[in-house]
């Protein structure tokens, strides 16, 4: 599923499992993808709205300081992740990655932005544990793509292992049935969905 440029940005699946969601569009001209890409580009940017796509989980981009921001997402934020059922008591109810990086590629016909996300520990807690269901080996790429008048919107796990190792005994156990859940591709209808959400009008 992954071409050429795709390599260039996805990590390298080492360990664990992995999983890709892509949904594609054709637009009737170049000026049209244009649009619809650089209109796909702000959505993905807009963290707090991918709840609205993907139906499963809320989305809340945080700051560096772990407060609430109302902005697009910068290198460096935190995204806090309130999925269906309880919450581990490490990241104080949620679930927690923070933005590794933010690559924007344009050449020529192809145009390319990408988010890579990483599980961290909760935000006050600088030398916390990891606050995720995955430990932080683990890693989601989320893409938007111009091809010509071609429009893709991607996500990309690699090296999903469920974080048994770190936080109270609740906490492991809690990891172990959520990360198993992805494991057997309970997650995927939600990244479906929102990639699918990202190209719709």
């Amino acid at each position: 599923m992954e071409n050429q440029s795709d390599q260039n940005i996805i990590p390298q699946q080492y360990t664990g499992t992995s999983m890709d969601a892509l949904e594609e569009r054709i637009s009737a001209s170049t000026e049209e993808a244009i649009t619809l890409f650089n209109r796909t580009a702000t959505k993905l940017l807009s963290i707090n709205d991918w709840g609205k796509y993907a139906g499963m989980s809320a989305f809340q981009l945080m700051d560096p300081h772990g407060i609430k921001a109302e902005r697009a997402a910068e290198e460096g934020d935190f995204i806090r992740i309130d999925i269906p059922g309880p919450g581990t008591h490490t990241g104080k109810g949620y679930d927690w990655v923070r933005i590794q990086e933010i690559k924007s590629i344009n050449e020529g016909e192809c145009q390319i932005l990408a988010i890579i996300v990483r599980p961290c520990a909760h935000p006050l807690e600088k030398e916390g544990k990891t606050a995720h269901f995955l430990k932080d080996t683990a890693t989601s790429t989320f893409i938007v793509k111009r091809n010509g008048v071609r429009i893709t919107a991607e996500e990309h796990g690699r090296n999903e292992v469920p974080n048994t190792e770190t936080g109270s005994v609740y906490d492991k156990g809690r990891n172990f049935i959520v990360g198993m859940a992805g494991k057997l591709g309970l997650s995927y209808p939600q990244w479906k969905s929102l990639v699918k959400g990202l190209l719709k009008d």
